[in-house]
């Protein structure tokens, strides 16, 4: 029975293939999916499927994917119930508080705080013993701040060019985010030799391009 992994998709795909073609996995099939959402290796060893990281989460604490690989925000903000057996030290970034020039960050009062994760934010501030409002966007959290929606956002970025072109500065430094290995608890159970077996590969894999570096 193949081990089925849902993979997030988009910028960390590539890097993602690289990892596991380093570690044996044959990614041809991943390669060349075109539009396909579920993708089956040559020797059946391994099926994946392609999802958003929110639903990542969902398919595992559901139990219909023995594996997720998906942004350590994702697994906070979601309140992740799985193993998370491996940082894979790929899709690196960072969190950040970031407002326009004029923006106080110790200022007394209230102030409302624009974010695509609400809970991360919520629990940032309290340990800054702050109250503020928490405002959920989906879309350009850049543009809360500049059209007076909020008075700062908390966001992930990896260069800061967005910001920068967006006259947004950055306030404060939070979490660091990458992506990782997580497992279903049933799963890890159930197929522990054979998601072990991956780890180790893995593991090998990013301790090699540690040396190398």
């Amino acid at each position: 029975m193949s081990l089925k992994i849902a993979l997030t998709k988009g910028r960390i795909e590539k890097p993602v293939m690289e990892l596991l073609t380093a570690a044996g996995v044959d990614c041809e099939p991943l390669k060349n999916k075109k539009r396909k959402l579920i993708i089956d290796t040559s020797d059946d060893e391994y099926q994946f499927i392609l999802a958003k990281g929110p639903d990542v989460t969902t398919y595992l604490n559901s139990g219909v994917v023995d594996i997720g690989i998906v942004g350590s925000d994702i697994l906070t903000e979601h309140r992740n119930e799985q193993y998370e057996l491996l940082d894979l030290e790929i899709g690196k970034c960072q969190f950040v508080l970031a407002s326009t020039k004029d923006f106080e960050i110790n200022k007394e009062g209230r102030r409302v705080i624009g974010t695509k994760y609400p809970l991360i934010t919520q629990r940032y501030f309290e340990s800054l013993g702050q109250d503020v409002e928490v405002i959920k966007i989906e879309g350009s959290v850049e543009l809360a701040p500049l059209i007076g929606l909020a008075d700062a956002i908390v966001d992930i970025t990896e260069t800061g060019t967005t910001l920068k072109e967006n006259n947004l500065f950055i306030y404060d430094y939070l979490d660091k985010v990458s992506t990782r290995f997580v497992v279903n608890r049933m799963s890890l159970k159930q197929k522990a030799r054979e998601i072990y077996s991956l780890v180790d590969k893995l593991e090998n894999v990013i301790q090699n391009k540690k040396l190398i570096k």
